[in-house]
């Protein structure tokens, strides 16, 4: 899903030929093997992963035809780019087996939630050439949104296989990680300020007599095509509202009570909220891995 046919060309040229393995096989991770199959930059060979649970392994190997494994000593011996689709809390116990694995041209990539990257090289072996992303749910849509920070010793050419592998599930930014708590805060807690949104519109259409369905879908699209708009044209937002703004009309009657309410200081309210929270937890963790 990139975002140019140049870029294409170039994600798939900078992904061809690279075994990438996932430990964990849970949602995330199969968004990401669902997007790296669709855009063609990869083949099923190219892709295994590891779980602890046999059924899900079933699952991922019916779905895609890929190799999977318990072993997770294993695929990190296989790839050249492992990915780190693991819940944070259990980070500290699966990092240590990795480093018989790993080899000093191999990527890791981590997406574990609010886990540092100096927490990171901290129990893999010195020199590990580091990435950690943080996306959103909507990468399971091949919609997500990514934020990606190096590690230490990641090259530029890291960078690019990084961002490479995100553009097959949506958009992708390269940031320092000083910000992925703000992203954090914005995008990866985004979706779920969206669908308050979406929920709460659904109720206004049924409160001026619309069904629940028609509400719900009418509600979703239009902030689907919203955003799709604002994406695609490139035009600030504030641009976009004042076309369908018209003097004295139905829009600015709706966007003068959406004032009264507070719903953009709310919204600003939440994000700083959310990337606060972030902070903490990254705390947090990175104190849990320095003890064990």
């Amino acid at each position: 899903m990139a975002e140019t046919a140049e870029t294409a060309v170039s994600d798939e040229a900078r992904l061809r030929g690279r075994k990438i393995g996932f430990l964990g096989g849970g949602n995330m991770a199969e968004a990401l093997i669902r997007g790296l199959l669709h855009s063609h930059s990869v083949q099923p060979d190219q892709l295994q992963a590891s779980d602890l649970k046999a059924e899900r392994l079933a699952e991922l190997h019916a779905r895609y035809g890929i190799e999977t494994t318990t072993d997770n000593e294993a695929l990190a011996r296989w790839a050249d780019v492992l990915v780190i689709a693991v819940k944070p809390q259990i980070v500290d116990r699966i990092l240590a087996p990795l480093a018989t694995g790993l080899a000093p041209t191999d990527l890791v990539v981590s997406i574990a939630a609010g886990v540092p990257i100096e927490a990171l090289e901290a129990r893999l072996p010195a020199g590990t050439r580091l990435l950690r992303a943080m996306p959103n749910t909507a990468a399971i849509v091949l919609a997500g949104a990514t934020a990606v920070s190096a590690g230490t010793h990641a090259t530029s050419d890291d960078i690019e296989v990084g961002r490479a592998m995100f553009h097959a599930v949506g958009r992708a930014v390269v940031l320092d990680e000083s910000l992925l708590d703000a992203v954090t805060g914005l995008s990866g807690s985004g979706p779920a300020y969206i669908m308050l949104m979406i929920e709460a519109l659904a109720d206004g259409g049924v409160k001026v007599g619309l069904g629940r369905d028609a509400a719900l879908m009418l509600a979703a699209q239009t902030v689907y095509g919203a955003a799709k708009l604002q994406l695609e044209t490139g035009e600030h937002p504030g641009r976009l509202k004042d076309m369908v703004t018209s003097p004295g009309g139905t829009a600015i009657a709706g966007l003068h009570t959406l004032e009264s309410g507070g719903l953009r200081r709310t919204l600003i309210d939440a994000v700083e909220a959310a990337a606060n929270r972030s902070a903490e937890l990254g705390i947090q963790m990175s104190a849990k891995l320095r003890r064990t």
